[in-house]
């Protein structure tokens, strides 16, 4: 994944030290109701799409801009998922991060899905029934977007 240049600047002072950052996620679905998911370069992996707010910015701004960067796909935002705080991730080069992820159900408006950067090898829109293998966490997303249920949040101390 890019890392966003304010961070760099940060990472220039802070070294590896762990950084605890806002992330945003998008469990966007289309009139049929398929979800739209991004193959990641960095891991392979299927992936809902998300990233890291700008300073200043508005989570659901952000979502929807990174939703654009990577996909292509114009999106508005429905509703707050969930908001969850993720356990700590250690990337190759030894830098250290823990998310505060809030994720949002977002409904497509426009746009075609592709490539739209270097941070996906492939996009595409999936049946829910006919998902790639998700991480538990996405597929914990997934499921909440398509409920009524009010926003999710822990109230333990445990991480999912």
């Amino acid at each position: 994944m890019a890392t966003p240049d304010f961070i760099r600047a940060v990472r220039a002072t802070a070294g590896h030290q762990l950084l605890f950052l806002p992330g945003v996620t998008a469990v966007v679905l289309d009139d049929e109701g398929r979800v739209l998911l991004a193959r990641r370069v960095d891991n392979g992996r299927w992936s809902l799409i998300g990233g890291i707010p700008e300073p200043g910015e508005q989570p659901a701004v952000s979502v929807v801009r990174e939703v654009m960067e990577e996909t292509a796909v114009e999106c508005v935002v429905e509703r707050v998922v969930l908001v969850e705080t993720l356990p700590p991730v250690t990337y190759p080069n030894g830098d250290r991060c823990q998310y505060m992820d809030t994720c949002f159900r977002c409904r497509a408006v426009g746009g075609d899905a592709r490539v739209n950067d270097d941070e996906s090898l492939e996009v595409g829109w999936f049946p829910l029934d006919a998902l790639p293998p998700l991480r538990p966490g996405e597929l914990f997303r997934i499921k909440q977007a398509l409920t009524d249920e009010p926003t999710w949040f822990s109230t333990t101390a445990d991480q999912a």
